[in-house]
């Protein structure tokens, strides 16, 4: 049995309260928190006063309730709302009420991205905190509906549940505004001009530059991804993305060996870094090399080879 809605006053009759409600009236009737006014009757010289206590059983199930008697019965548990103190079991008990109440709109709400890629009872999910954020700003006072007011602030809490989550590269918030406006103007375009628009008539359109335009382009790429393991669906005999855009480079192996050649050069005898930019960069044979340096070919043959073999001493102990 759930808490009761209130503390009940010493009566001495039985309670007169309906034990299921037939309309909207009655329904407010049952759910308002607290004694109602009592009718008296006398029997004698005894007086009775009848009271009614809302609890659980009083409640019908929600599923069973059309919209206007929703409506109804969420009005008085808001009145009721207002007066109970934040943190009391009879304070929860009336704050749950109203959100199963207005599940509805949860569902409503998450039925307009049904479209989307992420699972329907995620979206729900979502939607309900929104609605319980909704519940928690209503002010009965203002004299406004709930539904008017918790629809904005459920479809926002959805949209920024897709904005923050669902990229899966985090762009700014600009770029990702920028992607759902040219996809609109983009539908609205190409039903006008039969076609699919340039990039020059979505910039007009939008009032922004080609490049604004390109760039909005560009990070829609990146709001999914694909698995580099994941296998075309109409072939699933071909290989990979990975082993279709992948291939092994060569030259970074290359780059290693330059880098650490840099200080083993560095160290080397003026003569014998001259010898190996003259032989390696300007590419020039060991006689050329020896008219430059005034040293024989086979002077400069054994000066090439000590060098050449001190260096690669070096990188192997390196190793």
């Amino acid at each position: 049995m759930s808490p009761r809605l209130d503390v009940p006053r010493t009566h001495n009759a039985p309670s007169t309260c309906p034990q299921g409600p037939t309309d909207s009236g009655s329904l407010a009737a049952i759910a308002v928190p607290g004694p109602r006014a009592g009718t008296t009757s006398t029997t004698g010289s005894t007086e009775t006063t009848g009271t009614t206590d809302l609890t659980d059983a009083d409640v019908p199930p929600h599923t069973e309730l059309g919209p206007l008697d929703s409506r109804a019965l969420s009005r008085t548990l808001f009145a009721r709302l207002e007066t109970l103190e934040e943190g009391t079991h009879e304070y929860a008990y009336v704050r749950n009420t109203l959100v199963e109440l207005n599940l509805t709109l949860v569902k409503f709400a998450a039925s307009r991205f049904r479209s989307r890629s992420e699972p329907m009872e995620d979206i729900v999910q979502v939607g309900t905190i929104g609605l319980i954020k909704a519940i928690d700003r209503f002010e009965l006072s203002r004299g406004v509906e709930f539904p008017t007011f918790a629809l904005p602030t459920i479809t926002g809490e959805i949209k920024r549940f897709f904005r923050d989550t669902s990229w899966s590269v985090r762009v700014p918030r600009r770029l990702q505004e920028l992607r759902l406006d040219l996809a609109r103007a983009g539908d609205e375009l190409a039903q006008q001009l039969d076609r699919a628009p340039t990039v020059t008539e979505l910039g007009e359109r939008l009032g922004i530059t080609d490049g604004e335009v390109v760039e909005g382009m560009t990070a829609s790429n990146a709001y999914t991804a694909s698995s580099l393991d994941a296998r075309p669906e109409e072939d699933d005999n071909e290989s990979t993305l990975a082993d279709r855009i992948g291939y092994e480079d060569h030259g970074l192996e290359g780059i290693e060996y330059v880098e650490s050649l840099k200080p083993l050069i560095a160290s080397l005898p003026a003569r014998d870094r001259k010898i190996l930019s003259l032989r390696f960069v300007a590419n020039m044979t060991q006689s050329e090399i020896g008219e430059e340096l005034g040293l024989s070919q086979m002077h400069v043959s054994r000066l090439l080879s000590r060098t050449l073999g001190k260096l690669r001493k070096g990188l192997t102990l390196e190793e």
